[in-house]
Order: C-alpha cells, then sequence, then structure tokens
C-alpha cells in the first residue's frame, strides 16, 4: 500500500478488477497510459486586428491521467496543506485565505516554488514572480504528479514546471478574466479534483456580475483531467472560471521563465531529467501461458473469462497509440462535446453538422 506521498505508475490498476497477469510494472505503466484519452484540434475563430484567428490553438484536454485513488491522495494532500498553512505551518506567502467578501471572490491559494502577485502589493511590487520572496518548495507527492505527465507525453521535457498554485474552491469561488503572466512559459497545465467545472475562453469575456461570466467557448474540465494551456489559448484569448457550484481543487503547474527566478532558487534535482517513455507491444504470450498452464474452477474461469476481455479491450487501446499521424488528424474532430459555442453562431452549427455527417459515412 503505498502512502499519500507517492504515487505508484500502476496504481489502483489491480483494484479495478484487473488480473495481474505477471506483468512488468513498465507493462502496467502502458496499460494506464492507454486509458488516457485526449482532445488537441480545438477550434474558435475571431477577427484579431483584422485577421481571421483560432484563438484557441494550442489547448489540450487530456482525460483520466488520476484515477479515483489517485485523486483521493492528492485531495488528501492538499487538505492537509491547508490545515498547515491555516496553523502557520507554511511560510507566510506560501499561504493566502482571504475573506470572502463578495460572490466569486475568496478562493484559497497555496503556491509552491516562486511568490506570485496577482496585483500590486503594499510595497508596490508590480503583478508578477516577486525574485526577493521565498516560499515552501514543491511537495514530493505534486513532484510525482509532474513526473507522470512528462513520461507519458501531456508535458514537454522541455517545460518541466519549477512551480504550482493549488486553488481550493468553495461554492461562489471563481477566477476573473485573465491571461496568464509572461513571467510563466508555456505550455502550462491545471489538474482538476473533486467536481467538473467550465472555463470560458475568448479575446473579449464578458463580466455580468459577481463570478458571473460570459465568453463564446466554454470547455469542461473533468475530475482527473490535465488541461494544456498554450499557444492562442495561452496568450491571444483570456479565460475565466466562473462561480463553481461545488467545492473544487485545482492545482496550476507552470515554469518559471529562467530570467524571473526567484533570487534563492535551487533547481530540484528530482526534475532535472524527465523523459518521455516509449512503447513497444505488449508480449500476449506471457497472458496465454499465464492461465494456459494452470487448471481452474468454473469461478476462476469466468473472472479470466472477463478479465481477458478486459485486457483485450487494453491492447486494442493501446494500438491506437501506433496509429500514423495522418490517420489520427482524419479521425480527430475539431468540434468536441467539451465545446460549446453559441446557439446563435451558425457558422460553428454548420461545421459541427458536418463533421457528423462525415463520421457517420
Amino acid at each position: 500500500m503505498s502512502s499519500d506521498s507517492e504515487i505508484l505508475l500502476n496504481d489502483g490498476l489491480s483494484g479495478d478488477s484487473l488480473v495481474d497477469y505477471g506483468l512488468s510494472e513498465e507493462q502496467k505503466e502502458r496499460i494506464r497510459f492507454s486509458q488516457v484519452g485526449g482532445k488537441k484540434n480545438f477550434v474558435h475563430m475571431e477577427r484579431i486586428n483584422g485577421r481571421i484567428t483560432n484563438v484557441i490553438r494550442g489547448l489540450e484536454l487530456h482525460t483520466r491521467v488520476f484515477n479515483v485513488e489517485e485523486q483521493k491522495k492528492i485531495v488528501r494532500c492538499v487538505h492537509n496543506l491547508q490545515r498547515m498553512g491555516q496553523k502557520g505551518q507554511l511560510r507566510e506567502r506560501t499561504y493566502s485565505e482571504p475573506r470572502k467578501w463578495m460572490r466569486g471572490k475568496g478562493r484559497v491559494t497555496i503556491q509552491f516554488g516562486c511568490c506570485y502577485n496577482y496585483a500590486v502589493d503594499k510595497k508596490g511590487n508590480p503583478p508578477g514572480i516577486i525574485r526577493d520572496e521565498e516560499v515552501d518548495p514543491l511537495p514530493p507527492l505534486f513532484k510525482q504528479m509532474i513526473k507522470r505527465m512528462v513520461r507519458w507525453h501531456i508535458l514537454p521535457p522541455s517545460c518541466i514546471p519549477n512551480s504550482c498554485i493549488v486553488n481550493i474552491y468553495d461554492e461562489g469561488d471563481g477566477i476573473p478574466p485573465h491571461i496568464d503572466h509572461h513571467d510563466f512559459v508555456r505550455p502550462f497545465c491545471t489538474v482538476s479534483f473533486l467536481s467538473e467545472c467550465n472555463t470560458l475562453f475568448g479575446s473579449n469575456l464578458e463580466i455580468l456580475g459577481p463570478g458571473e461570466f460570459f465568453g463564446p467557448v466554454s470547455i469542461r474540465l473533468p475530475v482527473g483531467s490535465v488541461f494544456i494551456i498554450n499557444g492562442n489559448g495561452a496568450d491571444v484569448a483570456k479565460h475565466c472560471v466562473p462561480a463553481v457550484r461545488s467545492k473544487r481543487t485545482s492545482i496550476t503547474f507552470r515554469k518559471m521563465d529562467d530570467s524571473k527566478l526567484p533570487f534563492k532558487f535551487s533547481p530540484d534535482p528530482e526534475l532535472l531529467r524527465i523523459e518521455p517513455i516509449y512503447y513497444f507491444p505488449l508480449d500476449r504470450s506471457r497472458v496465454h501461458q499465464h492461465y494456459t498452464h494452470r487448471t481452474y474452477s468454473h469461478a476462476s474461469k469466468a473472472s479470466y473469462s472477463h478479465n481477458r476481455r478486459r485486457y483485450d479491450q487494453y491492447q486494442y487501446e493501446e494500438s491506437n497509440m501506433y496509429r500514423t499521424e495522418t490517420s489520427r488528424r482524419m479521425e480527430e474532430s475539431f468540434i468536441d462535446q467539451n465545446v460549446y459555442f453559441p446557439p446563435d453562431d451558425s457558422k460553428f452549427r454548420n461545421q459541427l453538422r458536418d463533421t457528423r455527417k462525415r463520421s457517420r459515412r
């Protein structure tokens, strides 16, 4: 049994009614990776400086990255950090719990790696990284999360995060429209826990009231998912989180620009050289031998049949990783159920209808 400070690459797999099959940890990790879903080709066209531009190009949504058991561990870790912050056991600028003076305001934040200033502070420091302030380093569990995202090709090894901010939302909390500060390089990512929420995108987002916003694109972020913000989606479009309907926790991981590193910052050796894993097909003969040389009761045979079907499904999903880039692009639609376009936008309704017709051929 792993502790709350550790995420095993195959954590939760055996507890999901899947027989071990005598597979190595590397093979189990590949099966876990094969379960990850994704969406990359987000499209919303707006006129920017006289040119029609896809303002959300560069966004990616990776689902099922962290399973239920892993989510529980991460949320427990966050709650422990919150209690430490409330007791003054974290550095002063690490933990912030402002007074909830109006709807949409007052979410708790915990930042690691660097002290980020959202607005001009009492000392006159402008928004951005405050280089002469210290906060606590990344917790061990968060570094495990970073390693997984790089190893599973979700974050590039050229942009390994060295800071993060934890957002703890109560019902009614949100984040107003903004573009993330360029003291942080692109891409960066947000991992979601406890409840789903919608993030709005657009070059212009309307503020309708406290915690209430309107934008042309709404992207649903499932729990356990990793949302990558990059390209135009990070630098052209603004984004915001309307007031959430239930408790939510998110962790946003970002890499600091080298010229903005805190003066006393030291790179973490664990995060210096993380490489993506590479795959080769699983050896199905080992699974076959594992069962053909043993005698099973009727119940065991039924269990084997059930789990073999599950294993075959994992193999099928894993084989999708080896499709050519051309065939992947042909199969992936640029319209996704996670993206909402206003009903009066006939252009995108027509594109959606045409895409569905093509998918049925």
